[in-house]
């Protein structure tokens, strides 16, 4: 299996002194997705809940919507010339009934660690049917609550603690409890990884749910909380304008620049208590 971390040498300069020692890397690896043995999508990853993943991939593209489209997970060996297996090729196969991707959406399979969408076509196809309608849920919590969630995340990262280049995404109950948090070095990744793992335990649509992302809240993370049916995304950094207008669109509570006691409440403020202006 894949390992998270690797360590190289590096020159390290301080103070006008140097020295040579060892450094713990983000390993970053591409991982292709398969399913049913037709190659879907190739994305750089940090190894480490794959299987999650490449769920919580197939729920952002509106293929799966619960535990039971999906009939199996594995790694496929024969991935290299010599038969072995790198860890780094995953087969899906769909449950009875469910449909495989749509094959006429034209895209490019590679996505960057920093972009899930970078291939699309247009935004006609991103914006894929929500399947978890996030306008009517009543879920609401507390600005205070909501605040502490940064640290929350920042305390349970194992990975980054060593090297300080993994982004997370963590899922909260109303009352600011931690249910999940996956790390990984694209942002797309963390929050595939944390849908995933909500899906293969059964529990989509995440109706009471809120999910804090440790970079900025893009357009896709948006579309997929929204498609997991979370109705509160919160970033520690800005969202972009497309992001908001989607959140405003579907009815999620956006939330960006959330740092100590100050934030900035884009889409449904009602959530946290306040009426809108």
């Amino acid at each position: 299996m894949g390992r998270m971390t690797s360590r190289r040498l590096v020159l390290r300069v301080h103070d006008g002194g140097h020295v040579t020692r060892p450094d713990t890397l983000t390993v970053e690896e591409p991982l292709e997705i398969r399913v049913a043995g037709k190659p879907l999508s190739i994305t750089m990853r940090t190894p480490g809940d794959d299987f999650d993943l490449a769920a919580g991939f197939l729920v952002g593209e509106g293929v799966v919507r619960a535990a039971a489209d999906i009939r199996s997970i594995r790694y496929c060996a024969g991935a290299t010339a010599d038969g072995g297996n790198t860890y780094n090729v995953l087969d899906v196969v769909l449950g009875d009934g469910v449909a495989p991707p749509d094959a006429s959406v034209e895209r490019n399979f590679y996505t960057t660690s920093s972009c899930g969408l970078c291939g699309k076509a247009s935004l006609d196809a991103v914006r894929t049917t929500i399947t978890g309608p996030v306008d009517g849920d009543p879920f609401a919590t507390d600005p205070a609550t909501l605040a502490a969630l940064p640290d929350e995340l920042r305390a349970a990262q194992r990975v980054f603690d060593r090297t300080g280049g993994l982004h997370a995404a963590g899922l909260f109950d109303a009352d600011g409890k931690l249910r999940c948090l996956r790390e990984d070095v694209g942002r797309h990744n963390a929050v595939d990884k944390v849908i995933g793992w909500a899906t293969r335990a059964g529990e989509l649509p995440l109706s009471g749910t809120a999910l804090m992302v440790s970079g900025r809240a893009s357009f896709e993370l948006v579309q997929k909380a929204a498609m997991a049916g979370i109705p509160l995304l919160a970033a520690v950094s800005a969202p972009s304008s497309l992001a908001v207008d989607l959140a405003a669109e579907l009815g999620l509570t956006l939330v960006g620049f959330l740092r100590g006691t100050s934030m900035n409440v884009y889409t449904r403020p009602d959530r946290l208590g306040f009426q809108p202006s």
